[in-house]
């Protein structure tokens, strides 16, 4: 078994103004797999599974939206007091982040496959 640090991407809702700059919440998370291909899938699980919808103070509609894994390691070990993150960025383009974050884990994706391919 080895460890991985995925960097799984939220985009953050709040009410239906639109008014708002775009925002979305970047959180690093340890995944335990036995390869790159499974530890995605398995980030990529955890990401979908912990959207969520809710009512804020101001009885504002706040949707958390998966968008996708932007990054992963395998970590070689773990390290005493290494810092995991989570990070909420605004941007004024929605759009743009949402797929730098797609383009991002296509290419995950695709180092994956040529790595299996190479080894047949």
């Amino acid at each position: 078994m080895n460890w991985y640090l995925a960097k799984i991407v939220y985009r953050i809702r709040c009410g239906t103004d639109g008014h708002q700059h775009a925002q979305f919440d970047e959180q690093l998370r340890l995944i335990a797999a036995a390869n790159e291909t499974i530890a995605f899938e398995k980030a990529k699980a955890i990401g979908i599974q912990e959207q969520e919808i809710f009512l804020n103070q101001q009885e504002k509609l706040v949707q958390w939206e998966f968008v996708n894994i932007s990054e992963l390691y395998q970590l070689s070990e773990l390290i005493d007091g290494a810092e995991l993150y989570s990070r909420i960025q605004e941007t004024e383009d929605a759009e743009e982040f949402t797929e730098l974050v797609h383009r991002k884990a296509a290419h995950i994706k695709q180092n994956i496959s040529d790595k299996v391919l190479q080894i047949f």
